[in-house]
């Protein structure tokens, strides 16, 4: 977290981070154009270049698109979330090059201008097979260039975090269209059906995540939790919340985060107000709920963030009957604090 915007505040994760994906990156290019270059030995620089460039944008697409869903099944993907739009930078970049190139190599030798005979020079849009795909990349990266120029958290602030999200929501219109790009431009001219395969994977593997995860964040927003008669519903077990952790549960119709910790328990919104991040999938860290997207913070007892800051959640009121814990389901104005539920913690588990 921060007081002031700074361009990019690096710590020491995000650099390695960025250090591994900018390696990786140039290691994939290098390999791409080398091996490109034996099989193809009469292609031109340009030609591997372009290749090499809208395979690797392509490539990271799918990793962006992948993490959302992976985070959804198996927390162990979480560190992959937290550099995310750095990810999304990077493939604007990539396919911003891979861009350049091909206008250069198809549109720059004539009298009218490379964006303009991108534009009209081929108009078939009756004809699959002679389909004007280049627009549909020129639109995609349109869409990934708006993505990366609003992801500094100047934007996300300014923009409000509902407008925001559904402007980035727009990464699936980018990728629909590229799938449009390949599949009418490149599919069509290379014989090989070995990137025809590769396509069909990788676009089955991010309908196969997002679904998989829909399926099991859909079965937890509809178990019919139990009600007592004054209102409060019974969310899980006390002995099922780790210790400083939490467990998420779908109360009134709002995700919850009920955390456990020190001899407490206290419930606050699930949605952290920086990107929307699962709070319940974070950690009490030096006493405050922890967002395992970015670090955000709050006190578990009021939802709200330690000064100087100044973001607040919603918090709910809690009970704990025997070893049930129960929620009422109308969230408080964010930042109200709550007494937190007491219970006896073991000796063993107090002084850890």
């Amino acid at each position: 977290m921060s007081l002031h915007y700074q361009a990019i505040g690096w710590n020491r994760q995000k650099r390695i981070y960025d250090s591994v994906l900018a390696g990786s990156i140039l290691l994939y290019l290098a390999l791409f154009a080398g091996l490109s270059a034996l099989v193809h030995p009469h292609a031109t620089i340009e030609t591997l270049l372009i290749r090499a460039f809208g395979t690797a944008a392509l490539l990271l697409l799918h990793i962006v698109l992948s993490i959302g869903p992976l985070c959804r099944l198996d927390r162990r993907f979480l560190p992959l979330l937290y550099n995310r739009r750095h990810l999304g930078v990077a493939t604007f970049l990539l396919a911003l090059a891979h861009g350049l190139f091909a206008i250069v190599q198809f549109h720059s030798l004539g009298d009218v201008h490379p964006l303009v005979s991108l534009l009209i020079g081929n108009q078939r849009y009756d004809s699959v097979a002679d389909f004007p795909f280049q627009q549909l990349g020129l639109f995609a990266l349109l869409i990934l260039f708006l993505m990366a120029a609003t992801s500094h958290d100047f934007w996300l602030r300014n923009l409000t975090a509902p407008v925001w999200k559904s402007l980035h929501m727009g990464v699936y219109l980018a990728y629909a269209l590229l799938i449009g790009h390949v599949t009418l431009g490149a599919l069509q001219s290379e014989t090989s059906p070995i990137l025809a395969a590769i396509m069909g994977i990788g676009l089955a593997t991010i309908l196969t995540l997002h679904v998989a995860a829909a399926v099991k964040e859909r079965r937890a927003d509809d178990a019919a939790p139990k009600t007592t008669q004054d209102g409060f519903v019974e969310v899980c077990d006390l002995h099922s919340i780790p210790e400083k952790r939490a467990v998420i549960s779908c109360v009134g119709g709002e995700r919850v985060a009920v955390f456990r910790y020190d001899g407490k328990v206290s419930a606050i919104s699930n949605v952290c107000q920086h990107q929307n991040g699962p709070l319940g999938e974070g950690q009490i860290i030096d006493g405050c709920v922890t967002c395992p997207w970015h670090g955000y913070q709050y006190l578990p007892e009021s939802g709200a963030a330690p000064p100087p800051f100044t973001e607040k959640v919603p918090t709910f009121r809690t009970r704990i009957v025997g070893n049930k814990v129960l929620v009422h389901p109308c969230p408080l104005s964010p930042g109200t604090r709550v007494e937190p539920s007491g219970f006896h913690a073991p000796a063993a588990e107090a002084r850890a």
